[in-house]
């Protein structure tokens, strides 16, 4: 990937979360020499764990250091990716520093483009979703390699009408499942934030609401 993430100043950094599974992933880093990159699986104690987790991948650094946050706002689980975004919100709101959401798929798909810096190819990445149903959603990587395009935002199908949408729509694509190991692509979430950084974004942390793609009660 050509790709070029400048080093923020000496003394900023940026933080990452990705909480969508029972998996915790943490991203900081300036860009530039120091980056540090955990994934815990925690099941369950997630909710309980994420502050102390966070408080020590901070250190030695401050949450003054901090230039701005990324969170993976799903899809996922429900309440998985509620705790990331509004762990990222109340940190925003706090430090007054903006919060960019990224979608679980876009970074999954950010993951194999950064794998496979010459493809050019159209990725589609599924994951399954409640009741008999996928999540999709479709991205190309841009012409100069700055990032990648949504050819289709996430959305909740049937396995069928994901499959006629992608064969009606595109006559060479990579599939990808995004099954597991979903927090390990938290470096994919910072990168992208980062992106839309250097083209001067800076979004509100009110702005910053998960996707959940379908109630958690929803019975139809």
């Amino acid at each position: 990937m050509t790709t070029k993430l400048e080093p923020l100043s000496p003394t900023k950094y940026a933080l990452a979360l990705h909480t969508t599974t029972a998996e915790l992933g943490l991203v900081i880093t300036n860009f530039g020499e120091d980056t540090r990159v955990h994934v815990w699986n925690l099941g369950r104690d997630l909710s309980s764990l994420i502050h102390q987790y966070l408080i020590d991948l901070i250190e030695p650094q401050s949450w003054t250091d901090l230039a701005f946050i990324a969170v993976a706002k799903g899809p996922g689980g429900f309440t998985g990716s509620r705790i990331g975004v509004v762990t990222a919100r109340t940190l925003g709101q706090q430090l007054g520093i903006p919060i960019f959401t990224i979608s679980t798929l876009a970074a999954v798909a950010w993951d194999f483009y950064s794998k496979n810096p010459n493809t050019k190819r159209i990725v589609a990445v599924e994951m399954p979703a409640q009741r008999a149903r996928v999540f999709g959603a479709i991205y190309q990587i841009a012409a100069d390699n700055s990032g990648i395009l949504t050819l289709l935002p996430d959305i909740v199908l049937t396995p069928e009408v994901w499959q006629e949408t992608l064969a009606n729509c595109y006559t060479e694509y990579q599939l990808i499942k995004a099954t597991s190991g979903l927090a390990a692509t938290v470096t994919s979430i910072l990168e992208l934030a980062y992106l839309d950084w250097q083209q001067d974004k800076r979004p509100h942390w009110s702005e910053a609401l998960p996707y959940y793609g379908q109630h958690p009660v929803d019975i139809y």
